[in-house]
């Protein structure tokens, strides 16, 4: 089985964005860090109501979380709602509902309005049983989304190939190419006052009457109010990183060679299998796990591979795999609003559980209206300093999680006496002195060195073998194989070693 390449669909099928690096001071009104769907939509929102606004994305444009996903637009969205109700109450799972049916139609209305070309289709969602202990929880899930007030119906005609023995199904749901419409989204912010920069890396944001962006290139944007919408938080005010489970998981895009299912589908239970189509491929997703988990290996990728030429009539082999990582509030509910209780300036966009197409439109929504001092009906329910006592048990989990961590792995044995032991293509925990690095040996034979503790509280990474990543097991950071960041909350590379060959 040949897995070819590690690319998304989406950004492999769309031009680049063309905006420039921050490179003098700029002034607006609001600055916004992160260039995905809820910082560009909030930033184009904000500038239809007259304020200027400068965007700053470490990256390309959706070339972050936004690109990494399986693009689906639906209120329905696997088992959420039941586990909403659960953590929340029946009016926390219809506030989300009604939440995610507004986004819907807003990104709608953005599309015809701004004219873009994002290949928006109509389809129906189904959360389906991947056999029979998962009826149960599809037969929740459809009560649960009535209760909300949505408009399900249980159904076993979902359109695969194989009979499935319960299903809830949403008409009139949505999928597009994400890339194509983020970065349409943002050729429309730029211009008349307001700024779009790629490949801008943000050092730190101070708040104050003046709030102050800094960048490691040198410019300043000086701002009345900043938004950081950037999938995990990058500042540790908040303690977003005790109240965010970082996981990741996994998507192939393969050629389809006859039909397949025309519906976005979802398992209800584990091993997930979500899938859709894109012109002619058939995206299939799943494998999901903790951040830094040590069974993060390229048979994931494998396993939806092998699960796709069993069912469907595509291509051996996957031109397009890809992973992506989310950040899993403890209650269930996105993070939206001030950073922290005394936050008058600073703002906050994260905890989207997967489902970002909508829950970063949601963002946007809520965050454009608190900006401009106006009323939304869900701001309080995403405030991001809600108290919950329902979620205590899995804040305890979460950080107790992270704290075996931190003090277990210092008891692991290095994996390799020395960099020579490191074969190509490979990384070892490799023995230096009194103490350990991570070393990965390239297929040219250069070997990249790297201190294994990770700059944002000091856990030990461990090496993704699947994404060739150093993964931080507690609270979600990933560093390149030179050290550099991938996803924070961690803002400093790992530091270099050289090891002893």
């Amino acid at each position: 089985m040949s897995l070819r390449g590690s690319e998304s669909i989406w950004l492999a099928t769309a031009d680049g964005a063309g905006f420039t690096a921050l490179d003098r001071d700029v002034k607006v009104d609001v600055a916004i860090v992160g260039g995905g769907i809820a910082g560009i939509t909030t930033a184009l929102l904000l500038k239809r109501l007259g304020a200027t606004v400068a965007v700053v994305e470490r990256e390309t444009i959706a070339g972050g979380a936004t690109g990494y996903t399986t693009a689906k637009i639906t209120a329905l969205q696997s088992t959420r709602l039941s586990d909403i109700r659960s953590k929340n109450g029946a009016d926390g799972a219809a506030a989300y509902a009604h939440a995610t049916l507004d986004a819907i139609t807003r990104i709608a209305a953005l599309v015809q309005e701004e004219g873009i070309e994002c290949e928006l289709e109509q389809r129906d969602a189904f959360t389906y049983a991947g056999d029979e202990q998962q009826v149960a929880s599809v037969e929740q899930e459809a009560e649960a989304a009535r209760e909300a007030g949505l408009p399900v119906a249980l159904t076993t005609d979902t359109g695969l190939p194989w009979e499935v023995p319960a299903a809830v199904r949403l008409a009139g749901q949505a999928q597009f190419q994400p890339v194509l419409y983020t970065r349409g989204l943002a050729r429309r912010v730029d211009g008349d006052g307001s700024h779009v920069f790629e490949r801008t890396h943000v050092t730190g944001i101070a708040e104050g009457p003046s709030c102050q962006v800094e960048t490691a290139g040198g410019g300043t944007i000086t701002a009345e109010r900043v938004v950081v919408a950037t999938n995990y938080p990058l500042l540790d005010r908040g303690l977003f990183f005790a109240r965010l489970e970082a996981t990741r998981s996994y998507c192939v895009a393969l050629p389809v060679r006859g039909e397949v299912p025309q519906g976005m589908l979802i398992t209800a239970g584990q091993p997930t299998r979500s899938l859709r189509t894109f012109r002619d491929y058939l995206i299939v997703g799943g494998e999901g796990h903790q951040t830094g988990a040590p069974d993060a290996r390229p048979e994931r990728y494998e396993a939806l591979v092998e699960f796709a030429n069993r069912h469907f009539p595509v291509g051996p082999e996957a031109p397009y795999r890809w992973s992506t990582q989310d950040g899993m509030p403890v209650d269930s509910l996105p993070y939206i609003g001030p950073y922290t209780p005394r936050s008058k300036r600073l703002y906050v966009a994260a905890g989207f559980m997967k489902w970002g197409m909508t829950n970063a439109t949601i963002a946007a929504t809520v965050l454009t209206d608190l900006l401009s001092d106006r009323e939304n009906p869900y701001a309080a329910r995403f405030d991001p300093n809600r108290a919950s006592l329902r979620a205590l048990p899995m804040t305890a989990k979460l950080n107790l999680h992270a704290g075996r961590e931190f003090f277990g792995e210092r008891a692991t044995p290095a994996d390799a006496a020395s960099a020579g032991e490191v074969p190509a293509g490979a990384a070892r925990v490799v023995r230096s002195g009194a103490g350990k690095i991570g070393v990965f040996r390239d297929e040219h034979g250069g070997v990249h060195g790297v201190s294994l503790r990770c700059t944002h509280l000091g856990c030990l990474v461990r090496f993704n073998d699947a994404e060739r990543s150093w993964d931080c097991p507690c609270h979600g950071s990933r560093f390149d194989v030179d050290g550099a960041v991938l996803a924070g909350p961690a803002t400093k590379p790992l530091e270099p070693r050289d090891p002893e060959r």
